[in-house]
């Protein structure tokens, strides 16, 4: 009454006794001491012409596994990319609890601030606190084209939304209007969203920084 699995990897049996939370052992000298896993069934079943032992009920979720499946390599990568930026945005949320609303809000709270920065900035450096300023409103743009919406119309609307400091408006992609973040419960990881805004600042920093382009010549052709 005992099933054995021929070749199995490490890491997928490291996998397996965290989710049924049993111990690895490579002897059974001292059965008492060893912790025996749980689940409440096994069973093989068959994705496409691959066979897989799938696990179900297991005592304990600290482990899974997610099978993607689709028409050619290029979008299976595409689906990995994707999933893998959900899971590490889930790791930081859960890292740093906190969270903004999403839909492009904090880009444009973010904007009428620098936009009211840049009124009060005398000199040329007002122009280089406008551009920051529009370069944030791309972030709803974006999103908005993506979506398939009029973008120029999105944003506008946007704008006069958050002449109220205390707006929690956005874009709601599904009905293609402007929404309330917080009733649909669109909200991003602050971690993430800071991290981004740092590294575009300073990416953007770094090229304003060069002042000059070496460039080598062409390598002259024989005959």
């Amino acid at each position: 009454g005992v099933m054995a699995i021929e070749h199995a990897d490490f890491e997928g049996v490291e996998r397996l006794a965290l989710v049924t939370g049993g111990d690895i052992t490579s002897t059974f000298e001292d059965p008492e001491n060893i912790r025996l896993g749980e689940c409440d069934k096994i069973e093989t079943i068959q994705i496409g012409e691959d066979e897989l032992i799938h696990f179900s009920g297991c005592k304990r979720g600290e482990a899974c596994t997610i099978i993607l499946r689709g028409a050619s390599t290029h979008l299976l990568d595409e689906a990995e990319r994707s999933l893998h930026d959900a899971l590490c945005v889930l790791a930081a949320t859960v890292k740093d609890t906190r969270v903004v609303y999403g839909g492009g809000w904090p880009e444009l709270a973010a904007s009428r601030v620098v936009d009211e920065l840049a009124a009060k900035t005398p000199g040329k450096k007002a122009l280089a606190v406008e551009s920051f300023s529009k370069a944030l409103r791309r972030i709803p743009t974006i999103i908005s084209d993506n979506a398939g919406l009029d973008s120029a119309e999105m944003v506008a609307q946007l704008r006069a939304h958050h002449a109220d400091p205390s707006t929690r408006a956005g874009v709601d992609v599904l009905s293609g209007h402007v929404g309330d973040m917080q009733e649909l419960g669109i909200f991003e990881s602050f971690r993430v969203k800071q991290q981004v805004l740092l590294s575009a600042t300073e990416a953007a920093e770094q090229i304003i920084r060069v002042d000059e382009v070496i460039r080598a010549q062409p390598r002259q052709r024989e005959g």
